[in-house]
């Protein structure tokens, strides 16, 4: 940029378009009508300086007296910060006064705009002198752009965020048009440009730096290259300041800036993949240096420096680096040799945390232990990659069976038991339990064959280690072996053993597993002592806020109920479970209870909605990477009767159509408000309606129509990231992945509404 200066001002004449951040530009402008003194707070590379001239471009009129740009980079003296200002100003530097005296004078009959941008190395100067110049000038407003807040009463902070998809996408196409003129954003690559700038966080001088390298790289190059961003994007405007033309320039900025005792915080959080939240910073970066006392307060810190962001992940209050600032601090914390001490720290908290929600699954918090393995998954498989400890890897995949036969992890747990067992060939008691581990997700898979492979080397592990506790869990598992099998009959025993043994091992938990499966076999087996032990463990589960074994017992006494052909009681205890897997993530699980329920609906003569409900069982089947045949012949069969009588009422075409609605439903949470909402006895998709706002709805509607969010934030005078933040909202609700798929689903709810 070049500075231009005129009687109206410096502003400097942008060489290149100003894209996206429409609503942020709007709201700034109409913040400055009442606020004096502004500040743009963000990381570096976030587009603060680019926001703040374009709003002093545009607001040039609202200040007659002019809208002046006072570049503080270079400034590193904070008592030549007046100086540099009047300077700035053009204010003749006549006589004796000082520069402050000398600005105020000016200012004062003046209404003008001031443009303080990089103040955040000067912040404590910048509010002293905004507070003079303000009192003394009361037309007089202030623009301040800072990594931080610059602390002074009566200052208002505007956040600025990273670019939303669609706007990112614009400013990668429109900066790399300008060094490649035939570059096209097409079909062929839009899903590698969304990807790259997704990888780059939104970050606009990451993007613009990338978009320089699309003179020689493809785009797939650039995203394959970006393990390296620090050293890759380097080119950047020879006109900018220095810490602004290149990625680790900027970054090198930012941590200069923080106090020593600040930066050993950032090289260690540096350590977490995909976020974190206070108890893990506490319990990681707590050691040499700095005291478990002092991290909330240096995070705040860090916070406040826009070095670390906040977020809410599964409802919990969570942090997050930057991906480019988290590899400037990995950098350090290997320069520092403090790396291999973090990975380390960073791999016995999770496994402690893992163990701890083993060890206390049949309790209270469930639905909550499961989300917060959910939100911390990155950081599971990062504690899981490290090569230092293979028996520590062993006992971490084995820690975390409920996530991945619970939480929706089937095949990813599947990937890491075989890695881990494969890296740790040593016969341990991690060893072990590991193999159990992996024969759990080998038989919810339906892979019997793989099951009593790892059952039969856990059978002679247990032997020769003399661990009555895995020879119990080797049976026990082969009792579900025998049930998924159809042998109910073989199953029983086994499970009484398992049982009884663990029980007078002192294994609490181990045993209630055992004893659940025992209740729910014999349910299903119709043993006569079905009724009294599944009420009596039912009666425990609700007494300890128990809720996701309750809901395995009331669906066992339903499939009960409906072989002894009592329809209503099947529904009711089939809705029942389902009430208690809200807020799971158990896919098999509850697409076993949707099956129950279409067969009970089918037999009761709405076989409209019972194809409908085989349609949501048959997505989550497909989620799950599993089919009911994996749960027993017995299953497959009576499958098969439903369909026939559902394809019979219906007809081959309207049954393909209701399983294709009822696959719309593709996640637990709204399969399970599809099945549970009393309106959908006789209606389709129109069920996800109920789930949305108002606002949602309309925003919904326009996707259908092909909008983008930019157009949709036209259409209704929103801004596009409140538009992006409705979007995901309606994905999340509905368990979709795409805009495509609300299209679909609202397009098919319309028809509904008016056939």
């Amino acid at each position: 940029m070049t500075t231009v200066a005129s009687r109206a001002g410096n502003l400097p004449v942008a060489f290149t378009s100003f894209l996206g951040r429409q609503s942020e530009v709007t709201k700034i402008r109409g913040m400055l009508q009442t606020v004096r003194l502004l500040t743009l707070a963000g990381p570096g590379g976030i587009g603060k300086t680019r926001l703040a001239l374009e709003v002093a471009a545009l607001s040039a009129k609202t200040f007659p007296d002019g809208a002046w740009l006072v570049d503080l980079a270079p400034v590193r003296e904070p008592e030549t910060l007046a100086g540099v200002a009047a300077a700035a100003l053009e204010v003749p530097d006549l006589g004796g006064r000082t520069a402050v005296e000398r600005l105020a004078g000016h200012l004062a009959v003046r209404r003008t705009l001031i443009v303080l941008d990089n103040c955040e190395h000067l912040s404590g100067a910048c509010a002293e002198l905004a507070k003079t110049l303000l009192s003394a000038a009361p037309e007089l407003h202030i623009l301040a752009t800072s990594r931080h807040m610059l602390g002074f009463t009566g200052e208002h902070v505007f956040t600025v965020a990273p670019l939303p998809p669609q706007d990112a996408a614009d400013l990668l196409r429109d900066r790399a048009t300008a060094v490649r003129p035939e570059f096209k954003v097409s079909e062929a690559n839009r899903v590698r440009v969304a990807r790259l700038c997704a990888d780059l966080d939104g970050l606009p001088l990451a993007i613009e730096l990338a978009a320089s390298r699309l003179r020689t790289l493809t785009v797939e190059q650039v995203a394959d290259r970006l393990e390296d961003r620090l050293g890759l994007l380097t080119s950047g405007s020879p006109t900018a300041p220095p810490h602004q033309r290149t990625l680790r320039g900027t970054i090198a900025w930012s941590y200069e800036l923080c106090a020593p005792v600040e930066r050993l915080l950032w090289n260690r959080l540096s350590v977490f993949a995909g976020g974190f939240d206070l108890d893990a910073a506490d319990s990681v970066c707590a050691v040499d240096g700095i005291g478990e006392d002092e991290v909330l307060d240096l995070l705040d810190r860090l916070v406040g420096q826009s070095v670390v962001l906040t977020t809410e992940t599964e409802g919990l209050r969570r942090y997050r680096l930057l991906e480019s600032i988290r590899q400037y601090g990995q950098e350090k914390l290997v320069a520092a040799g403090e790396e291999e001490l973090l990975r380390r720290r960073h791999r016995d908290y999770f496994l402690t945390l893992a163990q701890r929600i083993d060890d206390g699954w049949y309790g209270r918090g469930q639905a909550e232990a499961l989300a917060r393995l959910r939100a911390e998954h990155p950081n599971l498989l990062a504690a899981l990659d490290q090569d230092a400890d293979p028996q520590a890897r062993l006992a971490l995949a084995a820690a975390l069976g409920f996530h991945w036969c619970v939480g929706g992890f089937l095949s990813e747990g599947r990937r890491q038991c075989d890695v881990a067992l494969a890296a740790a060939p040593e016969p341990t008691p991690e060893r072990g339990r590991a193999l159990c581990v992996a024969a759990w997700v080998a038989l919810t898979q339906g892979d019997l064959a793989a099951a009593d492979r790892w059952l039969d080397e856990a059978d002679a592990l247990a032997e020769q280690l003399g661990d009555a506790v895995l020879r119990a869990q080797v049976g026990g598992f082969r009792g579900v072996s025998a049930d998924y099998r159809g042998k109910p009959e073989e199953s029983i025993p086994r499970y009484e053993d398992a049982w009884a043994t663990l029980t007078a091992l002192g294994d609490e938990r181990q045993a209630t597993s055992w004893l659940l499966a025992l209740a729910c076999v014999q349910a299903y087996a119709a043993d006569p002592r079905a009724a009294e032990i599944g009420s009596r463990l039912i009666a425990a589960f609700e007494s300890d806020g128990e809720h996701w074994g309750r809901a395995q017992l009331l669906m066992a006494l339903g499939h009960n109920a409906w072989d002894r052909r009592d329809r209503e009681s099947a529904k009711a205890l089939t809705r029942s479970a389902l009430e208690n897997m809200r807020g799971f993530n158990d896919y098999a699980m509850v697409a076993r209870m949707l099956e129950l329920l279409a067969w009970a609906t089918a037999s009761g003569g709405d076989h409209g909605r019972a194809a409908r409900l085989l349609g949501v069982a048959g997505a989550l089947w497909r989620g799950a990477g599993t089919s009911i045949s994996a749960f027993g012949p017995h299953m497959v069969e009576q499958h098969a009767c439903c369909e026939k009588a559902v394809t019979g009422a219906l007809g081959t075409v309207a049954y393909a159509q209701a399983l294709a609605e009822g696959g719309r439903y593709d996640s637990p949470r709204v399969a399970i408000q599809y099945a549970l909402d009393p309106a959908q006895e006789s209606a389709g998709s129109t069920v996800g309606t109920a789930l949305l706002t108002v606002r949602e709805r309309e925003v919904a509607a326009l996707v259908a129509k092909g909008m983008s969010n930019r157009q949709i934030a036209s259409a209704l005078g929103l801004s596009p990231r409140t538009v992006d933040r409705h979007v995901q909202n309606i994905l999340g609700k509905l368990g979709f992945g795409s805009r495509a798929r609300i299209a679909s689903w609202w397009s098919a709810a319309a028809q509904e509404s008016t056939a």
